[in-house]
C-alpha cells in the first residue's frame, strides 16, 4: 500500500489533538495580567505538550519519508500510536488545572510512556516491511534516544506520586532531547 495515505490521516490526527488541547485553554474574564497568574502551570503544560507533539510530528514525518509502502501491520501500529497521542490533552489538562500534582503527572507519564512505546512498534513494524538492510533500518540503528526516554519515563513514572517536580523534569528532559531534530534519517538517506 501506499504511503499517503497514512501520512494524510496522521497529519490530520494531530491537527485534531493540537486544535482540542488548545481549545482547552480558558480566557480570564479579568483584563488585567494578574489574571494570567492562576493560568500559568494550565500554559506550561499545554507548551509541554504542544513541544512533545511537535516532537512526534517531525519524526513520524521523517519515519515515513524514508519507507516506500505501508502494510495492515504499519496501520494498526500507527492507529495504536495516534491513540496514544490523542490522549495527551486530556492529561494536559488534568496536569495543568491542578498545578502539577502527583497523580496527574503520573497519568502524564503513562500516556507519554506507552506513546513512545506505540512509536517503538510502529518503527519495528517499518523495518519489518522494508527489511533489515533498508533506510530505515540503518538510520534508527540502535535507537539510543528512544531507550534513554523509555528509561527516563520508567524513572519519571517511579517517582511521581512522590516527587512530582522531578518527574516533570525528567519529562521536559526528554523532551530537549528530542528537541534537536533526529538527523539519523536525512543522513542516511542522503548517503
Amino acid at each position: 500500500m501506499n504511503k499517503g495515505r497514512l501520512e494524510a490521516f496522521s497529519d490530520a490526527v494531530l491537527a485534531i489533538i493540537l486544535t482540542i488541547m488548545v481549545l482547552e485553554l480558558r480566557v480570564p474574564h479579568e483584563a488585567s495580567l494578574g489574571a494570567l497568574a492562576p493560568l500559568v502551570p494550565v500554559l506550561l503544560s499545554y507548551l509541554l505538550s504542544f513541544v512533545f507533539l511537535g516532537i512526534y510530528w517531525n519524526n513520524h514525518h521523517h519515519l515515513l519519508h524514508a519507507v516506500h509502502h505501508v502494510d495492515g501491520r504499519v496501520l494498526w501500529a500507527n492507529l495504536h500510536l495516534l491513540f496514544w497521542l490523542s490522549l495527551i490533552p486530556f492529561v494536559t489538562a488534568w496536569m495543568g488545572e491542578t498545578g502539577f500534582k502527583g497523580a496527574p503527572i503520573f497519568a502524564y507519564g503513562v500516556v507519554l510512556l506507552f506513546a513512545a512505546i506505540a512509536y517503538t512498534i510502529l518503527v519495528r513494524a517499518l523495518i519489518a516491511r522494508h527489511g533489515p538492510e533498508s533506510v530505515i533500518a540503518r538510520a534508527i540503528g540502535a535507537d539510543r534516544k528512544g531507550l534513554v526516554s523509555l528509561a527516563a519515563y520508567l524513572v519519571a513514572l517511579a517517582l511521581a506520586m512522590f516527587e512530582p517536580r522531578v518527574s516533570l523534569g525528567l519529562y521536559v528532559f526528554v523532551a530537549v532531547l528530542w528537541l534537536v531534530p533526529d538527523r539519523r534519517i536525512e543522513k542516511t538517506l542522503l548517503s
